[in-house]
């Protein structure tokens, strides 16, 4: 797993999509590959209200992340200091391998250069300690990057008072 993680607070989404929005920007992608994706579930019934949530689908940075065995180039790696799956574009050839072996449909394709595009947490701006662009432009904030181990023990404990709650 990455050092790093991002969490979303599913409460304050509304699904303005302007994580994506921001990341094709920052990344300059074309029409077809996001690199986080929002995804609507529901409606369903919650006291008697429709509801939807929005979960919020990056790169999960894995332990031992398929994409990167399955690259014959050695074009998809993962940075040892901090553990982010990246794509060497230099080194692509653009052979569709990683998009195959991702369980999680990460990797995507570029149409425009024809190679494939992921996620990297917009390591240029991490590198700088600067938060990645879904995360520093959510207008509602309920996207947080940082330390995984905090992150998560974050997101299991709203989720215990939520139970709590309950």
């Amino acid at each position: 797993m990455s050092q790093f993680y991002i969490y979303q607070d599913v409460k304050r989404c509304i699904g303005c999509f302007s994580c994506e929005s921001h990341c094709k920007t920052k990344n300059n992608l074309p029409v077809g590959p996001r690199f986080c994706q929002i995804i609507p579930v529901g409606p369903k019934l919650v006291n008697n209200l429709p509801r939807i949530a929005n979960i919020f689908m990056p790169c999960f940075h894995c332990e031992n992340p398929w994409c990167v065995a399955a690259c014959p180039t050695g074009a998809m790696q993962k940075r040892p200091k901090d553990g982010i799956v990246f794509v060497d574009q230099a080194l692509c050839v653009g052979c569709k391998s990683c998009i195959t072996a991702c369980p999680w449909g990460t990797p995507q394709w570029d149409p425009e250069t024809g190679k494939a595009v992921k996620c990297d947490y917009c390591m240029d701006r991490v590198d700088q300690g600067l938060k990645p662009a879904c995360v520093a432009k959510c207008i509602t904030q309920c996207l947080h990057f940082g330390d995984a181990s905090e992150k998560t023990k974050t997101a299991r404990e709203r989720f215990a008072r939520a139970i709590a709650e309950l």
